[in-house]
């Protein structure tokens, strides 16, 4: 079985999160037994609010179950026990009964998780949070704080949140998790209403078409996550990215300042609008907007190649290695890193730690078109997959 169950949180936080529940949560558990709530009539109420009745019409909610998946649900799934007892059926069903393998994209709504049988993380909570209230009880998307993820592309970061889903049974927050790879060590949980989850499962799909060099795709998306949560400053920071990667980037660059209003301290949005204004050779900008970042405490990996690279352009390259080595501390995983530590190491003659980070972040992703690039000027010393050929440094003097 591929979840995760996990209890937790005290007195004081189990406190607040029935406070914090969106108005949806709310009507939700004040419904009866014998019928269950029409949160997406409710919701796009909200987006018609906030928006218009056009966007409130187009947006597909990720937990709506429909046809073919619908009805099975409901044979398959009673609301009969209490609510532990269905969230443990659920689990059953979804693991067992449809043998939900894990995929780490696309993103899939209710509807296509049930039909692949495949998905990720927010695919899985989709299908459980829409499976939970066909039978009845409550479970809500739950964001893991402490746990974000970031993507690099042409120097801009791509922000992307993980969601788990939640429920609350006698008074304490448990949480099911579909994240097969990774040991988890989540403490800081924020649950979330349908809006914001909404505005995740479209900033998901924007931010892998964007990963994709699907633009067209990728602003449809994003210009949805945006209207459904305008607060989402995740979305925000990608929809800037779609722009920057367009050359608009007065535009994106208005973006960022409107999101740094909503959240003043996010990172990503502090590292891509230092990059738009450098990219406008507006030096000073960028440097303000990256001393915002200075001394807060975050692990974002980017944040240090970027700081990494600015020291390598003006010749300081022991500094710029110190940036890099901080990043590869807070990420490992990250082509970007290595790629920074390669292009450091270049600059420093030490080609053979180079030829290392090179040959890591060509594992890491085998297309990246820097290391690409960097691996053509390191030949013929690497042959074409990065490995370094038969004979040693040594040998080839």
């Amino acid at each position: 079985m591929g979840s995760v169950f996990r209890k937790g949180l005290d007195a004081k936080q189990s406190g607040w999160i029935l406070a914090i529940l969106s108005g949806i949560s709310v009507l939700f558990l004040s419904c009866s037994e014998s019928s269950t709530f029409d949160s997406s009539t409710y919701l796009r109420r909200q987006i018609a609010d906030q928006s218009d009745k056009r966007s409130a019409d187009a947006v597909q909610f990720p937990f709506e179950l429909e046809g073919e998946a619908l009805e099975v649900v409901q044979a398959k799934l009673k609301p009969v026990g209490d609510a532990r007892s269905r969230a443990a059926r659920i689990l059953d069903y979804i693991f067992r009964g449809l043998d939900l393998q894990y995929e780490l994209a696309p993103t899939r709504d209710a509807n296509g998780t049930f039909s692949e049988r495949r998905g990720n993380c927010l695919s899985f909570v989709n299908l459980f949070v829409a499976a939970g209230r066909q039978i009845r009880i409550n479970p809500f998307y739950v964001e893991v704080e402490d746990y974000q993820r970031w993507d690099h592309r042409q120097g801009m970061v791509v922000s992307q949140g993980h969601i788990v889903a939640g429920l609350y049974i006698d008074g304490e927050l448990r949480t099911y998790d579909f994240l097969p790879y990774r040991v988890k060590s989540y403490r800081d949980f924020e649950p979330i209403d349908d809006l914001t989850a909404t505005a995740h499962y479209f900033n998901n799909l924007g931010a892998e078409a964007l990963l994709a060099d699907d633009l067209e795709i990728a602003k449809g998306h994003l210009e949805t996550a945006v209207a459904v949560d305008p607060t989402f400053v995740k979305a925000s920071n990608n929809l800037g990215v779609w722009y920057a990667r367009k050359n608009e980037l007065d535009r994106a660059i208005g973006i960022y300042r409107d999101a740094l209003e909503v959240e003043p301290g996010d990172v990503p949005l502090l590292i891509n609008l230092a990059r738009a204004y450098q990219r406008q050779g507006k030096a000073e900008e960028a440097s303000e907007a990256l001393a915002q970042v200075e001394g807060v405490h975050h692990t974002n990996p980017f944040f240090f190649v970027y700081k990494g690279e600015v020291a390598l352009a003006n010749g300081n390259y022991e500094e710029a290695l110190i940036h890099m080595r901080d990043a590869l501390r807070t990420e490992t995983e990250a082509p970007e890193v290595h790629v920074g530590l390669t292009k450091v190491y270049v600059a420093l003659g030490e080609v053979k730690k180079a030829r290392h980070h090179l040959q890591r972040a060509l594992a890491l992703d085998a297309g990246h078109p820097e290391a690409r690039k960097l691996l053509y000027m390191l030949n013929p010393m690497m042959d074409d997959s990065g490995s370094e050929q038969g004979k040693s440094e040594k040998n080839r003097r």
